[in-house]
C-alpha cells in the first residue's frame, strides 16, 4: 500500500485517516495503475497538510470530509482519477492558503479548472440576490464545460447531508432546504437517482422529522409482510424467465420515504392507502442489440400472470427520459388484488439509472456519436450563459423550470419516415 504523509494530533487519528485513505483506493471501480495512485496520493498529501489544523463541527479532523467525498465520487458514482483528485482538493482553494495557480502548477489546467468551478459554487447561496445569480451563472458555465464540477459538488453535498447531525438546527434547515431546492433536482437531471433519493430522504429527516420518523417506522414494521408478498409475486415470473433462458435478477425495493410522503400529500391519503409502497425490479443480462426486444419479452411474461393497468405503462425504452433513464414500467394486479409496479431494465440500463452521467459515458465510449438529451442540455446551458445580453436571475428561473418540469413528447412524421420528438415542458 502507498505511503502517505500523516500529520494529525493523535496516533489514533493517524491510523484512522490512513484506513480511510486505503478504503478510498479500494473503492475505485476501475483498476488503478501506478500513475493514478501517485496522483491520488499527491492530492491526498496536499489536502491533509492544507487541512491539518481544521476540524469539522463534529470535532473530527477535517480531512475525513474530502476523503469521504472522493470515495462517493469513486465508489457510488464511478468517476476516474481526475475527479478523485479534485474531490480530495475541493475545499483547499476556498479554505486554505493554496491558490488555483498552485493547483495548476502541482497538477494541470484541467484540475485547476474543476477546482475553480467547485470554489465558485460555494458562494451561490451566501450573498445578495444579484451576486447569487452571477455566481450561479459562473458555476453553471463551468458545469457546461466539465460536468464533473457538479457531480463532485453533489458528492460534497451528499456527505454534508449524511453528517448534518452535528450542525445547529438553523443550519440543518438551511442546508436541507437548499438540497431540496437545487441539489436533488440537479442529481435527478444528471440521472444520479440513488443520490437524488438519498438527498430527498435526508432533507425530509431534518425539515419534517416527525413525518420522516413515522414513515420510516412503518416501513420497518411492514418489511416482513412485504418480503413475503414479493416472494409470492415473483415465484411464477422467475420460473417463466428461467424457462426462457434469461439471465436475470428480480427483487423488490421500497420507494423512498420522501417519495411516499409526496404521494401521501398529493393524494391526501395515509401511509396505509399508498398502494405502490414498493416496486418489483427485473434486471436482465442482455446484449445491447437485444435489450429493447428482451425487455418487451419480459413484459409479455409478466402480463401472462398478472393483469396490467393499460393507463400505467411507461415506455422509456423506446423514448428514454432526458436524463438518460431507460426502462419499461408497468402496474399489474398482483396476488390478493394488490396493484404492483414492475420495472424492467437491462444491466446497462440499471447502471445508468443508478449512476447517471458517469455510467452513461462509460457505455457511450466507442458507440454512437449522435448527441443525446444530456449532451443537448449541457450545450443549451453553455449557449445561454455565453449570451452577454441574458439576465442572470432570468436564467436561474429558466434553469429551475427545466429542472422541475415534466416532459411531454410530441411525435411528428418527418423525412425518410423517421420519428423526431419535440419536447415541451409543463410545471
Amino acid at each position: 500500500m502507498e505511503t502517505a504523509v500523516i500529520t494529525p494530533d493523535t496516533e489514533l487519528e493517524k491510523k484512522e485517516i490512513l484506513n480511510r485513505y486505503r478504503g478510498l483506493l479500494r473503492s475505485c471501480r476501475f483498476k488503478l495503475d501506478e500513475s493514478d495512485k501517485k496522483l491520488i496520493r499527491k492530492a491526498f498529501n496536499i489536502a491533509l497538510e492544507a487541512h491539518k489544523n481544521a476540524r469539522r463541527k463534529s470535532g473530527e479532523p477535517y480531512i475525513y470530509h474530502p476523503i469521504a467525498v472522493a470515495r462517493i465520487v469513486a465508489e457510488e458514482i464511478g468517476l476516474g482519477t481526475v475527479a478523485i483528485v479534485c474531490a480530495l482538493l475541493h475545499d483547499t482553494v476556498e479554505d486554505t492558503d493554496i491558490t488555483l495557480k498552485d493547483i495548476e502548477g502541482m497538477f494541470d489546467k484541467k484540475v485547476a479548472s474543476i477546482i475553480d468551478g467547485l470554489t465558485k459554487i460555494s458562494g451561490v447561496f451566501d450573498a445578495s440576490s444579484s451576486l447569487q445569480a452571477e455566481n450561479f451563472r459562473k458555476m453553471l458555465l463551468t458545469l457546461a464545460e466539465d460536468v464533473r464540477v457538479i457531480i463532485i459538488k453533489l458528492a460534497d453535498r451528499l456527505h454534508n447531508m449524511r453528517t448534518l447531525d452535528s450542525m445547529e438546527r438553523t443550519k440543518q434547515l438551511k442546508i436541507a432546504s437548499e438540497t431540496l431546492y437545487l441539489y436533488a433536482p440537479l442529481a435527478h437531471r444528471l440521472g444520479l437517482n440513488a443520490i437524488k433519493s438519498e438527498m430527498e430522504d435526508l432533507a425530509l429527516k431534518y425539515t419534517e422529522p416527525t413525518v420522516f420518523a413515522e414513515i420510516d417506522q412503518k416501513l420497518k414494521d411492514t418489511q416482513a409482510e412485504r418480503t413475503r408478498y414479493i416472494q409470492k409475486f415473483g415465484t411464477p415470473i422467475k420460473d417463466a424467465l428461467q424457462d426462457q433462458k434469461f439471465r436475470f435478477k428480480i427483487f423488490g425495493r421500497p420507494k423512498s420515504i420522501y417519495s411516499i410522503w409526496t404521494k401521501m400529500k398529493k393524494k391526501s391519503v395515509p401511509f396505509e392507502e399508498v398502494y405502490d409502497i414498493f416496486a418489483i425490479r427485473i434486471i436482465i443480462d442482455s446484449p445491447t442489440e437485444q435489450e429493447k426486444s428482451d425487455c418487451w419479452r419480459v413484459y409479455s411474461l409478466v402480463t401472462d400472470f398478472y393483469y396490467p393497468n393499460p393507463d400505467r405503462l411507461r415506455d422509456w425504452v423506446s423514448t428514454p427520459k432526458a436524463n438518460g433513464y431507460e426502462a419499461l414500467h408497468t402496474t399489474v394486479m398482483g396476488p390478493d388484488g394488490q396493484w404492483v409496479e414492475v420495472q424492467i431494465r437491462s444491466e446497462r440500463m440499471n447502471e445508468i439509472a443508478e449512476k447517471g452521467y458517469a455510467a452513461h459515458w462509460k457505455y457511450k465510449e466507442g458507440g454512437s456519436t449522435q448527441e443525446d438529451p444530456l449532451e443537448e442540455w449541457l450545450r443549451k446551458i453553455r449557449t445561454s450563459l455565453e449570451n452577454p445580453e441574458s439576465n442572470a436571475l432570468d436564467f436561474i428561473d429558466d434553469f429551475k423550470l427545466n429542472l422541475f418540469a415534466d416532459e411531454i413528447f410530441v411525435f411528428t412524421p418527418q423525412r425518410r419516415n423517421a420519428l423526431y420528438a419535440c419536447k415541451f415542458y409543463r410545471t
